[in-house]
């Protein structure tokens, strides 16, 4: 899910008035004591709604922070770090945020930005000159906001095979190879959610600044703030940290743990891990327009109040579509749009500031009223989009609407049955269109092979003890067996189940019986969109 926004569900500064802070949860997400009105946030209702959501969708562990005024409302955890192990889940309980790390690739330009390093306006190529997109006009035309705002032109998660589900690539090779990736539409013309630009955008961060991304992120960042959980990937875990470990449906049926994963080669995309003890702190900067306290008691700025605005400002609409079933209709926003590395929308007349976060078996959200003061984190360790969604809006109405509840566990549920009953009716009709007499069309070896895609690389199709297999050449997960479907479409099962990436292979045949060239596309209707194997142009190598 390599960094999605997890689900699409302006604001003004605000000057924070300070109020007295409340009583943390315990480590096992008992409340302590509590000063919070229950008119407003009862932490004994919300560890019902959390152990809710923890039992509907399966979630192991999950850990939740409410900022309110500039104060820590709570902070704790439910559940397990890893399943079949007791470790608890806390608030200093380590997860991979994924893609809310893009909020701190924009900031970082925006401090840049504040210094009159860059500016917003200047083209890539300016601090880059080696950047390339795969057309010339919108190679020269690239300008440093284009990186962050998802309309490039690129299509939904176009290159992200060149870093998911890990790859060999580093960061540099990643974005170099971007010259090849196809554009969809025209530049500017329409969002689409990507990834590899905010790679671009890390490594403009460390041309421009002369910094490596993961220390400007620590002494810029993480050190001010007194962020002492958070590391700037997977890699720079320490012994004895707290990382919570992700869980995956294998085969979209048996939830285990999956694998381990690092974002070494697109960091700015979602290399970021935190707790919520942490994303508190981030959270409460951010209200106070980039303002905050320091261990000294002194005030201090990250970035301007201008900084923020623009950050904070629709860059580009997004079309809003109607809630997946009616139980979620007071969701659907007046107004829906991605700004610098945040989306933007409404609730109940409030202004949003959001993004959300998917990773191999770990998904998150971050949530904003700025004209509230309020922010929620919550954190959580299995792919279910649903249970940090259901949480986040039982937190928003318990301030925005407390004599009126959802029951939104209830109405996600909902959403996400329907959204599984589609994809197994799909999945029914591939198999009833099958025609599964049928045979290929030459001997198995007769399809083996080395073939180049012009942006992935290389990928091997073997042929061993009568059998078809697939390896791609720089992603040591995607290794797997071709079972023959139809004709000359095989389907790729890869040995990670966890992946839940199965692809169809179709070879196509020149008049002489020989390979062409080969092209893909996911199996499943739930298989994440950063499995983009539907770009993928695979011709033989001589």
């Amino acid at each position: 899910m390599a960094l999605r926004p997890s689900s699409l569900c302006l604001s003004c500064l605000l000057a924070l008035a300070p109020v007295a802070p409340l009583a943390a949860l315990a480590a096992d997400g008992t409340p302590a004591t509590t000063q919070v009105p229950a008119t407003t946030l009862d932490p004994a209702q919300l560890s019902a709604w959390v152990e809710q959501a923890r039992e509907r969708f399966e979630v192991p562990g999950i850990a939740v922070a409410v900022v309110k005024d500039g104060q820590l409302v709570f902070e704790g955890g439910w559940g397990v770090r890893e399943l079949g192990k007791p470790d608890a889940v806390d608030a200093h309980t380590q997860f991979a945020i994924a893609s809310n790390t893009k909020a701190f690739t924009a900031a970082a330009l925006a401090m840049l930005v504040d210094e009159g390093r860059l500016a917003w306006d200047d083209k890539v190529i300016d601090h880059l000159p080696w950047f390339r997109m795969s057309d010339p006009y919108v190679t020269a035309n690239m300008q440093v906001r284009d990186l962050l705002t998802h309309r490039s032109g690129l299509g939904l998660g176009a290159g992200d095979l060149l870093f998911w589900p890990g790859s060999t690539y580093d960061n540099a090779e990643v974005v170099r190879r971007l010259a090849h990736v196809p554009l969809r539409t025209g530049f500017r013309e329409r969002y689409a959610y990507d990834n590899i630009l905010y790679g671009t955008a890390s490594l403009l961060v460390e041309q421009v600044s002369g910094q490596a991304y993961a220390d400007f992120l620590q002494q810029r960042f993480f050190n001010p703030l007194g962020m002492a959980d958070t590391r700037a990937n997977a890699d720079a875990l320490h012994p004895g940290d707290r990382a919570a470990t992700g869980h995956a449906r294998a085969d979209f049926t048996r939830l285990q743990p999956t694998f381990n994963l690092t974002w070494h080669n697109v960091p700015g995309a979602g290399g970021v891990y935190s707790s919520v003890h942490d994303m508190a702190r981030w959270m409460n900067a951010q209200l106070g327009g980039g303002r905050y306290t320091d261990t000294e008691g002194r005030e201090q700025t990250l970035f301007s109040p201008q900084r923020q605005k623009e950050m904070w400002s629709l860059h580009s609409p997004v079309d809003i579509s109607e809630p997946a079933v009616p139980e979620l209709a007071a969701t659907r926003p007046d107004f829906l749009g991605y700004g610098l590395g945040w989306f933007l929308s409404t609730y109940r007349d409030h202004k949003l500031v959001w993004h959300t976060g998917g990773w191999p078996g770990q998904v998150s959200r971050v949530t904003l009223v700025p004209e509230l003061g309020l922010g929620v984190v919550v954190l959580t360790n299995q792919e279910s989009g649903a249970a940090f969604n259901a949480v986040t809006m039982h937190v928003l109405d318990a301030f925005i609407q407390p004599a009126e509840r959802n029951d939104w566990v209830a109405a996600y549920a909902a959403a996400a049955d329907k959204s599984l009953k589609r994809a197994d009716e799909a999945w029914k009709k591939r198999v009833q269109a099958r025609d599964a007499r049928s045979k290929p069309s030459l001997p198995l070896a007769g399809y083996a092979g080395t073939y180049r895609d012009r942006w992935y690389g290389d990928v091997e199709v073997t042929y061993e003890n009568g059998r078809l297999g697939m390896r791609f050449g720089a992603s040591p997960l995607l290794v797997g067996r071709l079972e023959h479907w139809q004709h000359d479409t095989f389907l790729v099962k890869w040995q990670e189940r966890t992946l839940n990436g199965d692809a169809f292979v179709t070879f196509a045949l020149d008049p002489d019986g020989k390979v062409r060239e080969a092209r893909m596309e996911a199996a499943s209707d739930l298989t994440d969109f950063s499995f983009d194997f539907q770009d993928l142009v695979l011709e033989p190598v001589e």
